[in-house]
């Protein structure tokens, strides 16, 4: 594949700059690959889109406080840094920025506070090896020290604790993301209400968003670009009732990325480096709830893998005349 096969030009008035609200009052763009049919709706009738036999799949993950700001504690420059895992040794991989250059052995002042991190060694794509210098668990120290860091076309920052919590979805329970599962944002508890009521029941996977999500590929050819491993992890009844499900509705890109990598005999709990791109084989995934995505990211590689290059085409530039909502906090398309 050459180039990135779709790209597309979006006005910026439709890039969402707050979520809906309630939640379930985002719209919802249905589009059914069989007889290429649309029809459009708000998120609150999902369940009544649905039918007994599907299971939805939802990602559980938490996003944590990962951006950081301080100074260089050598020169007093500005720092900024975001956290992207935790080693098994309890140091850091982070992304950072500052005028000039870093060099290993630095340390950087956390502001406000008092954590000092010690930059040990450059990894690839800008990122560091980094080691915090100070007492508490890793999700200890970014609840104490960190913001929530918001995708850079929100200009909105998040002043207070209900911004913070409108950027999680109401079923996040394990932390470790640096940005939100934006598909699931859409779900509130009367959506799952309304599931029950009609019989139609949910499981959950974890994968802990990364830095892909900020990442553009830049690649000359789509095949080359390198997607960084993200951690997941699936508990044995909830495969098991995946696996079972006469038809799976994965929520989100990263719910697919973990289904499609289990049905390849991936293990329960691990990295996966799963790239989705045209031509790929679904194995595990039968319909799709997802945001509307940047042009050349990688979800919406795995968009058109699922709808279809030509198809995904058809989609976004009916998407942009109806006025659709993009983005995080944009609204959703449901591909049946």
């Amino acid at each position: 594949m050459a180039a990135f096969p779709f790209d597309y030009t979006l006005p910026p008035n439709l890039i969402a700059q707050q979520p809906a609200e309630p939640r379930d009052h985002a719209r919802l763009f249905v589009a059914r690959r069989r007889d290429r049919s649309i029809t459009h709706h708000r998120f609150v009738e999902l369940p009544n889109l649905l039918a007994p036999g599907d299971l939805l799949v939802l990602n559980d993950t938490r996003v944590v406080p990962a951006r950081l700001l301080g100074k260089r504690a050598a020169t007093g420059g500005r720092w900024e840094g975001l956290f992207l895992r935790q080693f098994p040794d309890a140091t850091w991989e982070m992304l950072c920025q500052t005028r000039g250059r870093l060099q290993p052995g630095e340390r950087i002042l956390v502001e406000p506070g008092s954590l000092v991190l010690q930059l040990l060694a450059t990894l690839p794509g800008g990122r560091w090896h980094v080691r915090p210098l100070a007492e508490g668990g890793t999700i200890e120290l970014l609840e104490k020290y960190g913001q929530i860091p918001l995708p850079p076309y929100i200009r909105k920052g998040m002043a207070n604790d209900k911004d913070r919590e409108r950027y999680q979805t109401v079923y996040a329970r394990e932390p470790g993301a640096v940005a939100a599962p934006t598909a699931g944002l859409h779900f509130t508890p009367r959506v799952f209400e309304q599931l029950h009521e009609r019989g139609i029941p949910w499981a959950f996977v974890t994968l802990h968003v990364g830095l892909d999500t900020f990442r553009p590929v830049s690649a000359e050819r789509l095949e080359e670009h390198t997607i960084h491993g993200e951690r997941y992890a699936v508990a044995s009844g909830a495969w098991e009732r995946i696996r079972a499900a006469e038809r799976v509705l994965a929520v989100g890109t990263t719910t697919v990325r973990v289904l499609e990598t289990l049905a390849r005999g991936g293990p329960l709990e691990g990295r996966t480096e799963l790239f989705i791109t045209p031509g790929f084989e679904f194995a595990r995934v039968d319909a799709l709830v997802t945001n509307f995505h940047l042009p050349r990211s990688t979800l919406l590689a795995l968009v058109m893998a699922f709808a279809g290059v030509e198809e995904t085409r058809r989609l976004y530039r009916l998407a942009v005349e109806e006025r659709y909502r993009f983005y995080s906090f944009g609204d959703a398309m449901l591909l049946l």
